[in-house]
């Protein structure tokens, strides 16, 4: 379904990961894999399109948007962009919470090894060694 997405191509897809909620909040298991896009060459892409998209295919694949961080079907997130920095509005990037989520950055290595945060300008890998533990495991 990705590859149905204007200007952008499915590069690469992680191992797929048992995740707890995190906060914790009495939610089962998640199952988390961080997809890695490629934008056509001359193609500008558009954070607000593409986070248009994405949700269009949640709904499409049952998600009720209701409670905030309520269980859900899918969550399709926007990690970042190349270096695009952006505040606002939606989607922000680098996603305000992505590198202090093991269920992020550990997938995230699967099919970005050399990722930088724009931001932080830290590596994925140095972001994960910092975080206390959890619960994350490869299916």
């Amino acid at each position: 379904m990705m590859d149905l997405l204007p200007g952008v191509r499915l590069r690469g897809v992680s191992r797929w990961y048992l995740t707890s909620p995190v906060p914790p909040s009495g939610q089962p298991d998640y199952v988390n894999a961080v997809a890695a896009l490629r934008v056509d060459p001359g193609y500008a892409a558009d954070p607000a399109l593409l986070l248009r998209h994405t949700m269009a295919i949640e709904t499409a694949c049952g998600r009720e948007r209701g409670t905030p961080n309520a269980a859900r079907t899918l969550d399709l997130d926007i990690i970042a962009i190349g270096d695009l920095v952006r505040a606002s509005p939606d989607p922000i990037l680098p996603h305000p919470r992505a590198h202090e989520r093991a269920f992020v950055l550990l997938p995230l290595l699967d099919v970005a090894p050399d990722w930088i945060h724009p931001v932080l300008g830290r590596s994925a890998r140095s972001l994960l060694a910092d975080l206390p533990p959890q619960g994350i495991r490869p299916l």
